[in-house]
């Protein structure tokens, strides 16, 4: 959860800066900087869920397959 977060805040000064610059008003770019950040980061939370659940798979796949050495886990 510390990663999201960090992402988070990250992702919300870089919309705020992009959307300040492109359009002057600080308005627009609080507002840019609260919504599109915060849909980006509940997405970015359940896109890592789906990737470890795919690596946990790949990884069980693995380890039920003798022919598969040890290095490539």
């Amino acid at each position: 959860m510390k990663k999201t977060m960090t992402f988070a805040i990250m992702h919300f000064s870089v919309a705020f800066a992009v959307a300040y610059l492109l359009t002057g008003s600080l308005l627009i770019g609080g507002l840019m900087a609260l919504v599109e950040p915060a849909i980006n980061t509940v997405a970015f939370y359940f896109h890592e869920k789906v990737w470890l659940r795919i690596e946990r798979s790949a990884h069980a796949k693995a380890a039920g397959n003798p022919l598969i050495h040890i290095s490539h886990l």
